[in-house]
């Protein structure tokens, strides 16, 4: 032991430690605990490190903590560790993080009050639980109720069901909801609706036994234990109501914050109602009774509409109107008597007011006399040993009297209502057993206890004792079961308590010996119950600073209770007076609720009176007063004995325990206060059945479960074949306390805690091995990563190396290059450097050569000019003296004039200023007369050149010295002529500068000019950027347009390819739900046909017991005769049977009606659309009047047509006249030679026959003819197209000559490009020549707007046009020709095929070449006419020959089958005269003559075949036909050795005989008898799912029959010739088919509930329990429920017996030729069983929800889909029903973390639904601790990312769901002739014609 514990109280243990405020609170040891330590270091949750220091004297450590795994188990008995604050956190775990109010604890369930509206308690919960093993689903009270329910079934024993808690914590509610359960799971055995009637009593009861007070709205102020009984077949037929202890004091006095009676306000609030006028009631806030608590009203709750469903309730439970209305008044009665008035008179008396009015309105509504109420509310009667007189009484005493008759009142009203419940609920069929639901307060304790909580104490101390030996009862009986050695828990044993209560001297029976006595008060009772047990009795303790009080320690807590009332609560004392005076009413209900009082109402034997009146007597009635005292009892005791009464009801049953929690007291949902729920589960038991459990083996393992979890800690050396030795082996090696553990039979029993110790060895050694493994793995991985490191270095070392080698290659071969090209580049710039030097010598030489020379000659130049410059000098020097002797005279001149010049100096300084401006203002003159100047010395210069010339030439040539002088005069004369040419200057100057302002003028004009033109370039350049900008956009804006027209396109028919998907899915929808509501239907049809049948068969075995002629209705054997078996065989043994096919006939005729009926009406239908039709053809045929001489051809042709077939109708009346001819002479003449050849009937006979031979070649030649000429008139309506010619596009081009009307015709262009209907109907040019003529637009604005570029660009989109419809119409041309081509081809293929027809009819005889010639040009002229072609007028012709075609066709089969129904008459005729004949000739032949020949008839026509595919029988044979084929067949032999679907064949090889011998009679008992013969053997073997496939296959077969030789052309396309020719000639059956298809939908049906019999027992334990991939998931340790183990034992159901179920059930409707489509839509059902059934089961069991429970699941539905894949049935949607099951799989296997993974599975969860994602997410439980939970947040997460979707908020699928079947048309190749008719069936009776 002390091992264990240092082993489990080490570093990181988890430990529970008390806490003011959590109770408990989780802390973390920080160092390991060793023996001896005094304290333990603790870190709390929050990081707190605390010291936590033991108790000294008892050393005990602190409760540990379950493993993560274990917590928020189902069952608390599954935890390891069973202590207070494990349970209290397991409870708030499930309450609070998963939203789950229901917990087992043993055998106790506990359920605790959420306070919100939950969706799990639907009628499919309900169908969820119905079956179910307790252990196998999640904790519910549904589960319990289906438990109790069981246990009735299989033990035969009663149970009861025992609700128990405190206000508040949901009892009602519970018990409500099991009651529910029941009447839904049982159904009833009446008509008269019990178990609604049971639901019904809940409203009652809760309107006058419930009321609102602090903790609860509407808390049950009473206890009621409910008996629901049931008969033989557990039905419920009825249910009794038992009440405990109501609380009368309510009536009178309530608290603050709460409220009386619920009906006393439903009462008030619907006072304004007519019906209520009476009642003088008004607001609850007027009535002391109503108004105390101050809190009239409840939030959410309607007072006029709870009452008007107490009406309802009241009325279903037979109390009609009159007698609720009197309920009402009485209840009303009491409100006003509590508003009467009593005031004091003196200290002794009171008095009421006069013309009280609330008490004059309580009398009138009860019935009694003002004054007696006066009278007796203010008086009692005193009676003494003498005499009897009347006392007044004080005013308190008086108001105590009218509040005791308050509460009388109400009180007996209670116990009506119960009594009158109790009534309707009873019925008179035998009760066998019985389940009791006991909703009964929990224990109670407030700040002032009164006798009220008292009996509520002492109930549940009762109930408590039986609960603590009924637990005890159970786990001894475990133990003796197992064969385990066992010694006596010590539990805690409340008898003494009990004891201490009810014994002998005990606290009740001092209370009622108190209440005897004539002075007995509350002080003096206390004082006897002190003197009695205070010394005596541990558990009775005495207040220190009360006198008036006592403590009584109570199993749950000690309770203080204050005597104050107690006598008085005991007593119930009521005035006998106030009693008579109400037996003394008018009012009969009133006299009705007292007519039982006891006779004494005072326990001190007073007498009661009579009236209101005083009334003395000397001597009292002795024997009166003796029935008093015998009577009278107190309310304590008849509470002890009712108690005593439930508690021997309960020992006789099996108890089923619930107990109810109140999570807080603020009915806030979801939050759970600690401290509130600790006080309940200490009050209601369930801690004392965790430690009576922990005090045994509360942990129990099967030796398999033990082995499977715990298998890690064992050694291969272990491991024995046999498990139970193997774990005897492991647990002495791992624990080494023997008293740890027992083993038993089956199971091994561990003490508490040791779970938890192999738990944590199991999780140390999977932790090591992890670590192991992890270690390993990283190794591994570490290797691996060196290992590609380094091979990398080497490779990248290797890589580098190579690198830089080739760099150093690269390197050298560069420096030997460098070397190279810098010696050859070195070479070339010296080269190039010495021959620049080379060149620039040469070039200095020579310049320098020419300078010298330039030099030289300058120098001879200047000497020369030198000389010529000193002679002019020299003549300058002469003149210059000259000039100065002259200025010397000038000068003197001028100083005398200057003196006369400074005297007009100042005049002229104005003129000089006017000169200057003048000079400043001509500057510019002057510049220009320098130019000209310049231009002079040029010239000068130029003359002065000359002159040197001249000069040079006098040197040169000096011997011309004459000549030149002689030049040089002339030189003079022209030098003079200069001179006179520069007087000329001036004028040539003016002259220049006129000529100059030209230029200038000139020059600005060009200028002008210019910049005009670069404008005007400009602006074409800008205009025609335009243009072309303006042209892309226009193309660009088509472009557009064509791709917004496309998308557009695309758009709308992606559009309305979407509308119509959604269209024809909405219609697929509508048509499956119509397909699912009409067979919905027909079941219900069943059921009431099976029900009908089932009364119909219990009425005739009673009247089968009564010996005697029956007499049968007129209507019944019309109907026998009309649609049963033949009378012959109704034998007594028979005689249910022929009953059942009466009425199943008639059944049948009345479903033929409505069927007839419904056909009419869409016939009608037919004919209005046939109305509309013929409208529209009237109206292609008014478009097509065009072709007048068409339509007269077709209507002549079509008037031959009616002609001939009015000759060929006229033929066919003719051939009928001489068959009746023929029929009349053969009557007539009865003579014995009548048939003999040669008589006159035999040679009419044969001239009849030869001449209709002979009409009939001819009118087959008429038939021909008359084809030829449809063929010649389909040749000449063949249609001519007419083709668009190109000529008359290039004749209207050609006219567009004038450039207005090609603007015009650019712009039309333009504007039809822009226009959106120019994609779809292009402009003609004859419409463009219209409209260009149409206006005569400007020529001069032509170019404004860049017209001339929009006709360019018009011309150019004219020209793409006419090509783009020269194409079209080359390509149409080209069609044309390949369409003649394919014709040509056809016509070639045809003519071979005519020729090899032609061959083969040659080889045919003359009727058959006939009739094959024939039907060949039929389908010829049919296949021709069918071909499609586009004109109206050609299709609509062809489509009216085609129905004169077929109409002609139909008339020409008539007609045929007329004709070979004749033949076969003639040849019956002649066969029969042909007998006659030979008869005659044997009886006229003498024995001595010789006859030679025979005399044969005339030629017979082609010989018939001898079988035509019909069976013949007698009408007698009719009944040995069903029984043989249909009642007495076995399936089996059958299916193996016969052809599929024989009996169907033959079946309807019979009908086709009927038919063929037009007997309405014989076709409509034949099907009638068929149909009920397969709903009779259906119904006899219907369990069976060989036979109910049989027959579905055998009736599809038998429908399809039907269609397929019905003779409607939609259902012979597939039939050969020889099967159209066994068409039904006579009758139409459609209705038949009708009914047979319903038929089939019901058979359909059967074999759906049949297979999901079969398999629904399989699927949880192969889908969800049994263990297919081995080892993947681990056994958790489970409670005292167990569930399911998912080892597979011998006798589970594995994945592998649903598949070979699924191949049974495959296999057996292939054999027996089952439909392809209906085996697909089978095994869809299937799969959608398997998948809702799982996922159902999956929703609703937490242990289920596991990462390896997904796993499994996953892989199970992987077998499935290749189960369908072997099959070949992947197509028919089986796998599509079960993607929920693979989402919820895959859910459980996803990770749940953050907000990614909410993404990723809100868009994986398609088919699951918000409440089934949400479910799943709670439940999901880790089976290992590496698992973790789902956190609350990230389910908060999903919650809010799924919030917008739209879906239904139903948790489960509907199981009971079937897919609405089809079935589709699927004709036989099978030849009717071909069938042989086996001998083992016994129909030897059939005839084969």
């Amino acid at each position: 032991m002390n091992r264990e514990l240092e082993y489990m109280y080490v570093q990181c243990a988890r430990v529970w430690i008390p806490d003011t405020e959590d109770v408990w609170k989780s802390a973390e040891l920080t160092k390991d605990y060793k023996n001896g330590d005094s304290s333990l270091q603790l870190m709390l949750e929050d990081g707190t490190s605390i010291q936590h220091t033991l108790d000294p004297t008892t050393k005990n450590l602190p409760y540990l903590r379950n493993p993560d795994i274990l917590v928020g188990e189902n069952d608390l008995t599954a935890l390891s560790y069973l202590h207070e604050p494990a349970v209290l956190h397991n409870l708030k775990v499930r309450f609070v993080d998963s939203k789950l109010i229901y917990t087992y604890c043993g055998i106790v369930l506990v359920a605790i009050n959420p306070y919100e509206t939950l969706p799990i308690y639907g009628t499919d919960i309900i169908n969820a639980y119905s079956g179910q093993n307790m252990g196998d689903m999640d904790p519910h009270i549904f589960a319990v109720a289906e438990e109790a329910y069981k246990q009735m079934a299989r033990d035969e024993r009663n149970q009861s069901i025992i609700v128990s808690g405190e206000s508040g914590a949901g009892k009602t509610v519970s018990a409500k909801y099991a009651m529910r359960y029941f009447a839904t799971v049982s159904g009833t055995a009446s008509e008269a609706n019990i178990e609604e009637k049971v639901l019904a009593s809940n409203p009652i009861m809760e309107a006058i036994g419930n009321a609102k007070t602090t903790r609860n709205d509407n808390s049950s102020r009473f206890g009621k234990y409910i008996e629901i009984g049931f008969d033989n077949r557990y039905h419920i037929i009825g249910a009794n109501m038992r009440t405990y202890l109501l609380e009368k004091s309510r009536v009178v006095f309530q608290a603050d914050d709460e409220r009386n009676y619920h009906i006393f306000y439903q009462l008030c609030a619907s006072s304004h109602l007519p019906e209520f006028k009476s009642l003088k009631l008004g607001n609850a806030n007027n009535f002391l009774y109503t108004m105390q608590g101050r809190s009239p009203v409840i939030d959410g709750i309607d007072d006029t509409k709870e009452l008007s469903n107490t009406r309802s309730a009241f009325t279903l439970l037979g109390i009609n109107e009159s007698y609720q209305m009197g309920l009402f008044r009485v209840l009303a009665a009491i409100l006003h008597l509590g508003n009467v008035e009593i005031k004091d008179r003196d200290a002794d008396s009171s008095v009421i007011p006069p013309n009280n009015h609330h008490l004059a309105a309580f009398c009138e509504l009860v019935g009694v006399t003002y004054q007696d109420m006066t009278q007796w509310l203010c008086h009692r009667k005193l009676k003494t040993a003498t005499e009897t007189y009347i006392k007044t009484i004080p005013r308190l005493q008086a108001t105590n009297a009218r509040d005791a008759l308050s509460k009388l009142i109400y009180a007996k009203l209670f116990n009506w209502i119960v009594e009158h419940v109790n009534k309707a609920l009873i019925t008179n069929m035998k009760q066998h057993s019985f389940i009791g639901v006991l909703d009964i307060y929990g224990f109670e304790t407030f700040d002032i206890n009164s006798f009220e909580q008292f009996c509520i104490n002492y109930a549940n101390e009762k109930l408590q004792q039986q609960f603590n030996m009924h637990v005890f009862k159970l786990e001894q009986e475990e133990y003796m079961k197992e064969q385990i050695p066992w010694t006596l828990i010590d539990f805690y044993d409340n008898q003494p308590c009990i004891n201490l209560i009810e014994a002998k001297m005990g606290v009740l029976d001092l209370l009622d010996e108190e209440c005897r006595m004539p002075k007995g008060s509350d002080d003096s009772w206390a004082q006897k119950l002190y003197n009695t047990h205070l010394k005596t009795c541990s558990l009775f303790e005495k207040p220190r600073m009360s006198n008036r009080a006592f403590i009584i320690q109570h199993f749950a807590d000690k309770v203080e209770y204050q005597c104050e009332g107690f006598l008085e609560k005991n007593k119930d004392t009521v005035n006998e007076e106030q009693i008579n005076v109400m037996k003394a009413s008018r009012f009969a209900l009133l006299v009705e609720l007292f007519q039982d009082e006891e006779k004494a109402t005072s326990p001190t034997g007073q007498v009661p009176g009579t009236g209101g009146r005083t009334r003395l007597s000397i001597k009292p009635d002795k024997s009166r007063e003796k029935t008093s005292k015998e009577h009278k009892k107190t309310v304590g005791c008849q509470f002890r004995n009712s108690l005593q009464m439930l508690m021997e009801t309960l020992n006789a049953t099996t108890p089923h325990y619930v107990r109810c929690i109140k999570p807080n007291d603020f009915k806030m949902a979801f939050t759970f206060d600690p401290k509130r729920a600790v006080q309940q589960l200490r009050a209601c038991g369930v801690l004392e059945t965790i430690r009576i459990s922990a005090a045994g083996f509360p942990s129990r393992w099967t030796y398999q479960e033990f082995f499977s979890r715990y298998r890690v800690l064992m050694k291969q050396k272990d491991v024995l074949h046999d498990k139970k030795l193997t774990c005897k082996n492991v647990l002495e090696k791992l624990v080494e306390d023997q008293d740890k553990y027992q083993f038993g039979k089956t199971k091994i029993f561990f003490r508490a805690g040791q779970v938890a110790y192999l738990e944590k060895l199991r999780a140390d050694k999977l932790r090591a091995a992890c670590i192991r493994i992890q270690k390993t793995i990283r190794c591994w991985l570490a290797r691996k990563k060196y290992l590609r490191m380094r091979s990398a270095a080497i490779t990248i070392q290797r890589f580098i190396r190579g690198y830089q080698a080739r760099c150093l290659v690269k390197f050298l071969r560069r420096t030997r290059a460098a070397t190279i090209i810098q010696k050859y580049r070195r070479m070339y710039v010296e080269k190039k450097r010495y021959r620049q030097k080379q060149a620039a010598a040469l070039a200095m030489q020579t310049i320098l050569r020419a300078y010298m020379a330039r030099q030289k000659y300058q120098a001879l130049l200047r000497e020369h000019k030198v000389v010529i410059i000193q002679k002019r000098v020299r003549g300058w020097l002469a003149r210059c003296w000259y000039k100065r002797c002259l200025v010397s005279i000038v000068y003197l001149q001028c100083c005398i004039r200057r003196m006369r010049a400074r005297r007009e100096l100042k005049k002229l300084k104005i003129e000089a200023r006017s000169v200057e401006h003048f000079k400043k203002l001509n500057k510019g003159m002057e510049n220009k007369i320098m130019q000209l100047q310049r231009r002079i010395d040029e010239q000068s210069k130029e003359n002065r050149s000359v002159n040197e010339k001249l000069l040079g030439l006098e040197n040169s040539y000096t011997t011309e010295t004459d000549r030149m002088r002689t030049e040089l005069s002339r030189l003079h004369g022209v030098e003079e002529e200069a001179k006179n040419k520069t007087n000329q200057l001036s004028s040539l100057l003016e002259e220049l500068e006129r000529l100059k302002k030209q230029l200038k003028t000139t020059q600005q004009e060009k200028k002008t000019i210019e910049d005009w033109a670069q404008t005007y370039q400009n602006e074409m350049e800008t205009m025609v950027a335009d243009l072309k900008d303006q042209n892309g956009s226009l193309k660009k804006e088509k472009d557009d347009l064509n791709r917004l027209i496309q998308e557009q396109s695309q758009q709308m028919t992606e559009k309305m390819v979407r509308a119509i998907a959604q269209e024809t899915q909405q219609l697929e929808t509508d048509l499956n739900e119509e397909r699912s509501r009409y067979q919905n239907l027909l079941t219900e049809h069943l059921r009431l046909e099976e029900k009908y049948d089932d009364l119909k068969e219990v009425m005739a075995s009673s009247n089968i017991s009564k010996p005697g002629h029956r007499r049968t209705d007129s209507t019944h054997s019309s109907n026998e005769s009309e649609y049963t078996y033949n009378s012959e065989y109704a034998e007594l043994e028979e005689g249910s049977r022929a009953a059942e096919d009466v009425t199943r006939g008639i059944d049948t005729t009345l479903t033929l009606k409505q069927q007839k009926r419904i056909t009419q009406l869409e016939q009608e239908n037919q004919s209005l659309h046939n109305e509309l039709e013929n409208k529209d053809e009237q109206l292609q045929r008014a478009r097509a009047r065009s072709d007048a001489e068409l339509k007269k051809a077709r209507g002549a042709e079509l008037e031959y047509e009616s002609l001939k077939r009015q000759e060929l109708e006229s033929e066919n009346k003719k051939l009928k006249h001489d068959l009746t001819e023929m029929r009349q002479s053969l009557l007539k003449d009865a003579a014995a030679n009548a048939g003999a050849p040669g008589s006159p009937a035999y040679k009419v006979l044969l001239e009849q026959l030869s001449a209709s031979s002979e009409e009939l070649e001819v009118r087959k030649e008429e038939v021909l003819i008359l084809r030829s000429q449809l063929v010649s008139q389909k040749e000449a309506m063949h249609h001519r197209e007419t083709m668009t010619d190109p000529s008359v596009y290039a004749a209207d081009v050609s006219k567009l000559k004038d450039a207005d009307e090609l603007k015009q015709a650019c712009i039309c262009l333009k504007d039809t490009n822009r226009s959106p209907r120019f994609m779809h109907k292009p402009l003609e040019v004859s419409d463009l020549l219209s409209r260009l003529r149409s206006a005569a637009p400007d020529f001069h604005k032509l170019n404004e707007d860049g017209e001339l570029w929009l006709v360019n660009q018009g011309l150019k989109e004219t020209t793409r046009l006419l090509e783009h419809q020269l194409q079209t119409q080359r390509r149409s041309y080209d069609g044309e020709v390949e369409a003649l081509r394919s014709e040509l081809q056809n016509l070639k293929e045809e003519n071979n095929r005519q020729q090899q027809l032609l061959a083969q009819n040659l080889q045919l005889p003359p009727e058959a070449r006939i009739e094959a010639s024939l039907q060949h040009e039929i389908t010829r002229l049919t296949n021709e006419n069918l071909v499609p072609d586009d004109p109206t007028a050609s299709r609509e012709a062809r489509v009216i020959i085609l129905r004169r075609m077929v109409d002609l066709m139909e008339q020409l089969e008539k007609q045929d089958r007329t004709i070979r129904k004749l033949k076969k008459q003639l040849k019956v005729y002649s066969k029969r005269i042909g007998e006659l004949g030979a008869g005659q000739t044997e009886g006229q032949t003498s024995p001595g003559q010789m006859v030679d020949e025979p005399i044969h008839p005339v030629n017979i026509p082609r010989r018939e075949k001898d079988f035509q595919g019909m069976l013949e029988y007698k009408k007698e044979d009719e009944l040995k036909l069903v029984k043989n084929l249909i009642l007495e067949l076995k399936p089996r032999g059958v299916a193996v050795n016969l052809i599929p679907g024989l009996p169907s064949y033959i079946l309807f090889m019979c009908l086709r005989h009927a038919d063929y011998l037009n007997d309405d009679q014989k076709v409509r008992t034949l099907l009638t008898s068929t149909i009920n013969s397969i709903k009779k053997i259906l119904k006899k073997r219907g369990d069976d799912f060989e036979t109910v496939s049989f027959w579905l296959a055998n009736t599809c077969r038998f429908l399809h029959c039907l269609k397929q030789y019905s003779g409607d052309e939609a259902f012979m396309k597939h039939n050969t010739s020889r099967q159209n020719e066994h068409c039904l000639t006579n009758f139409d059956l459609a209705e038949y088919r009708q009914v047979i298809s319903d038929l089939a939908i019901q058979i359909y049906q059967q074999l759906i509930k049949c297979m999901e019999n079969i398999l629904q027992p399989m699927i949880v334990s192969g889908m969800l329990e049994h263990e297919t991939i081995q080892g993947v998931s681990g056994v958790k340790p489970t409670g005292l429920r167990k569930r399911t183990s998912s080892i597979a034992d011998e006798g589970t159901d594995t994945l592998d017996s649903i598949l070979r179920q699924l191949n049974a059930f495959h296999s057996t409707m292939c054999q027996h030729g089952t439909d392809p489509e209906l085996i697909k839509q089978v095994v869809k059902q299937q799969f959608y069983i398997i998948g809702a059934v799982t996922l159902n089961n999956l929703l609703l069991r937490k242990d289920m929800c596991s990462w390896s429970k997904g796993m499994q699941i996953r892989y199970n539905v992987s077998q499935l889909e290749e189960w369908l894949r072997d099959k070949g049935l992947m197509t028919c949607g089986a796998k599509e029903t079960l993607e929920p099951l693979i989402q919820a799989a895959q859910l459980l296997q996803v990770k749940k973390k953050t907000d990614e993974d909410a993404e990723a599975i809100c868009s994986m969860c398609q088919a699951l639904t918000t409440a089934q994602i949400v479910k799943v997410l709670n439940l999901y439980t880790p089976v290992n601790e590496f698992e973790e939970r789902v956190s609350v947040a990230f389910i908060r997460t999903i919650q809010t990312r799924l919030r917008d979707r739209c879906e239904s908020p139903q948790l489960l699928m509907d199981t009971k769901m079937i897919y609405p079947v089809t079935f589709p048309f699927n004709p036989s190749s099978l030849a009717l002739e071909t069938i042989q008719i086996p001998s083992s069936l016994n129909l030897g009776f059939l005839t084969r014609v």
